[in-house]
């Protein structure tokens, strides 16, 4: 990466937001491939992904103010994952993944000094996205949507059903297009 920013026109001119772009692109691939078990082209993903945070993090070293490198980005990481897992590294009991949820929880928030569960869920989240991550935390806090017939209210209603029933509501509707466009293409094909 330090060859090819200080070697390449177009890699030396890319910014954080220039690229932010291709790392959208490059999450959306991952998932296509995880959604279609093709695990050949998960590792292909996998591999763009992390030239994004390398990239990053190459641009990062060169801030004036704040720099960072990819060491420090894995670093930060481990530290994280070591203190968010107290009962793996620390000796403490959980009685099952529930509970390490609930400690998870509560060690983010301490951290990050946050005054409401809201604190964190970016806006800038897709509509389903943003609603299930709303509604998970309102769930903690036993708020519930507010009924109504409006079809946002509807919606959001259907993303609450997913998540009492276990289910990832953004999968399932990623599955029915799916299914749907299967039988787009069989329909062509006929």
């Amino acid at each position: 990466m330090d060859r090819l920013r200080t070697s390449c026109p177009w890699d030396r001119e890319q910014t954080h937001r220039s690229l932010a772009k291709y790392l959208l692109e490059e999450t959306y691939e991952t998932l296509e491939a995880i959604d279609t078990e093709d695990y050949a082209h998960l590792r292909e993903e996998l591999g763009d992904l992390l030239l994004q945070v390398v990239f990053h993090a190459r641009i990062a070293e060169e801030d004036p103010d704040d720099p960072f490198t990819v060491d420090d980005v894995a670093g930060g990481i481990v530290d994280k994952l070591v203190h968010r897992h107290p009962h793996v590294f620390a000796g403490l009991d959980v009685a099952d993944a529930d509970e390490v949820e609930a400690n998870w929880d509560r060690l983010k928030a301490a951290e990050k000094g946050r005054g409401s569960v809201l604190d964190g869920i970016p806006a800038a989240l897709p509509a389903l996205a943003l609603a299930d991550k709303v509604a998970g935390r309102a769930g903690k806090l036993g708020v519930a949507p507010q009924a109504g017939t409006s079809l946002g209210d509807r919606l959001l209603a259907l993303v609450v059903e997913a998540r009492a029933a276990g289910l990832d509501a953004e999968q399932e509707l990623r599955d029915a297009v799916r299914r749907l466009a299967d039988a787009v293409r069989t329909t062509e094909t006929r």
